[in-house]
């Protein structure tokens, strides 16, 4: 089974799958994970195109193949499999399953990639998943099935699918902040991705030209216990790569808990600069330097 340290963890850029330029240049750019887009970014018309435009891209890239992943469209519409059957020889990195209903879509999508993955000569099991568990009302009932559930390796959430799955006009206050339905969804991405061990994505901030507001959106996440974000264009990845790698302040106030325990390995508690820390603190350092050791590694 795929661990949570397998995944990339910061950046996932969508590139639409019609257009060679772009997803040349977002492949050329320093995202951790690059999601070719079948689903919104193509019109129905289009798709049969951008099917065969992506399966030549990614022969092309046999060397990036590994951060190239397909968004296909939802299981229950008709253009699914008609994606996995395209673009599966070309080996991608890991699917994107958008409108996510719960484990049993997971399953089936594991089924249909066993046996792809057998015809294009590629060793079974090895197709990573990411699921868009926000995005229906339904799914949000189900957020928290995904525990042992095959090939997954990350959760994420979308505000803007949401609304329209509830009939909302609006999906954020009059300070820009989500209302409490989308901020509830949120939550329930975090929570369920920590159910199934997997990582958690946080959803894009769709002004791209927006960096401060981006910056600390993306700050503010991490520190809640997302381990990434979605990007919606090239400009918007050295800002996610940046805030979801800790800062040397951090790791060096991490390593000092390490340290602390270290000394004192039979203690539960432990005064440290005017504060009792305990093995939650000491947990939470070592998650940190753990995800510093993987972002280092990319």
């Amino acid at each position: 089974m795929m661990t949570r340290a397998e995944t990339p963890t910061r950046s996932w850029l969508f590139a639409p799958a019609d257009s060679d330029r772009k997803m040349e240049k977002a492949t050329a750019g320093p995202a951790d994970i690059v999601l070719l887009d079948l689903e919104d970014a193509v019109t129905e018309e289009g798709k049969p195109q951008a099917r065969a435009r992506l399966r030549a891209f990614l022969e092309a890239q046999p060397q990036q193949r590994s951060r190239l992943w397909v968004r296909i469209n939802p299981l229950q519409g008709p253009h699914a499999l008609a994606d996995l059957a395209a673009v599966m020889p070309g080996r991608p990195g890991g699917i994107m399953l958008p409108k996510a209903r719960g484990r049993a879509d997971v399953e089936m999508l594991d089924h249909y990639l066993s046996a792809l993955e057998v015809a294009s000569g590629i060793k079974q099991g090895s197709t990573r998943l990411i699921v868009l568990v926000g995005e229906t009302a339904e799914g949000m009932f189900t957020a928290g099935s995904y525990a042992g559930a095959p090939r997954l390796v990350a959760m994420t959430w979308g505000a803007e699918d949401l609304a329209d799955a509830v009939g909302a006009s609006e999906n954020r206050a009059a300070d820009g902040s989500y209302l409490f339905t989308y901020e509830m969804a949120r939550s329930l991405c975090l929570l369920g991705a920590a159910a199934a061990g997997v990582t958690a994505i946080e959803t894009i901030h769709g002004d791209f030209r927006d960096e401060a507001g981006l910056r600390k959106r993306a700050q503010q996440v991490r520190r809640a216990g997302f381990r990434g974000m979605l990007a919606i264009h090239p400009s918007q990845v050295e800002v996610i790569n940046e805030a979801f790698t800790p800062s040397a302040e951090e790791l060096a106030a991490a390593q000092e808990i390490v340290d602390l325990f270290a000394a004192n390995p039979g203690a539960g508690a432990i005064g440290h600069k005017g504060v009792m820390v305990d093995r939650p603190h000491l947990a939470r350092a070592q998650a940190l330097l753990r995800l510093a050791g993987r972002a280092a590694a990319q």
